[in-house]
């Protein structure tokens, strides 16, 4: 059955919700160890896991086909349709999947778990982008990517890093063979990720505050994006999230974004492969 968020989006599950618990339809049970989970991964060279190299040659992060990549946020999409509407916008031409997880703790919002990306795993060619606008980001990054995400993104605001620390969940998404992004608020500023931005495969630019989809794009993160294109290396992306549209994405591409996550700009688009080439500028200029 659909296990139904707030805003009707919601995760696929066997059972209800417990009273004051996310279980598998949103976000498994809690691990309050401190510790994140165990994980059937043995680091073989502090990036990846007994599989090999396989993860690497796949990931779209790292062996971009082009830049710059399109990522529709599946929150936008019809979550009745949803395989439906995935393979439209694979079929469209988009890049990768952006899953967008919310706790209604962090962010006042509850969407998605582990089950849904399992199930697009199942069904999508697309590599999924997790984005986890979650309090306790460790508690929950090993089920996201054995479920088949092959990104995780957390927050740098994330309350839970108090207990374990932003170098060490990054080192931990990279041992179970997932790249890995730092997310930042439109408030934040870039000098809060200074100590992680040289270990990150994704910097990610929240360009509206985090919570709901369709919000205005808020201009003023752009000098932020400006800033952070110079202190990161080449191979290193820069994504932007956040009311982007055709006109947005090209003012984001200018300051230097190479990765553009687009919820309603795309699913709501009657054309959705002009759109997508649209958003990555191929038009006239």
């Amino acid at each position: 059955m659909i296990q139904t968020g707030v805003n009707g989006v919601g995760g696929v599950s066997a059972a209800p919700l417990e009273s004051g618990s996310l279980q598998s339809g949103l976000l498994p049970a809690a691990n309050t160890s401190g510790e994140p989970p165990e994980s059937n991964c043995s680091d073989r060279d502090g990036r990846g896991c007994q599989q090999g190299d396989a993860w690497r040659m796949n990931n779209i992060f790292l062996r971009p086909p082009h830049l710059p990549l399109v990522a529709p946020s599946i929150l936008a999409s019809d979550f009745g349709r949803l395989a439906e509407e995935v393979a439209d916008v694979e079929k469209a031409g988009a890049d990768l999947l952006h899953i967008d997880v919310m706790d209604g703790h962090f962010v006042p919002n509850l969407t998605m778990g582990p089950d849904i990306v399992l199930a697009l795993a199942r069904s999508s060619r697309l590599m999924q982008d997790v984005h986890l606008m979650i309090t306790d980001p460790q508690d929950y990054v090993a089920p996201f990517i054995e479920a088949g995400a092959g990104h995780v993104t957390f927050h740098i605001e994330a309350p839970g890093l108090a207990r374990f620390g932003a170098v060490d969940l990054i080192k931990r998404i990279h041992d179970l063979g997932a790249t890995a992004g730092i997310a930042i608020n439109p408030e934040t500023p870039s000098t809060a990720i200074d100590g992680v931005l040289n270990q990150v495969d994704v910097v990610l630019v929240m360009s509206v505050h985090p919570g709901f989809t369709g919000q205005s794009f808020m201009p003023e993160v752009l000098n932020k994006v400006r800033t952070l294109r110079n202190e990161l290396k080449p191979s290193q992306r820069l994504g932007i999230d956040g009311g982007i549209g055709i006109r947005t994405a090209h003012d984001a591409l200018e300051a230097g974004a190479d990765v553009l996550i687009a919820g309603a700009a795309v699913f709501r688009a009657s054309q959705r492969s002009a759109t997508i080439q649209l958003l990555r500028g191929d038009y006239p200029r």
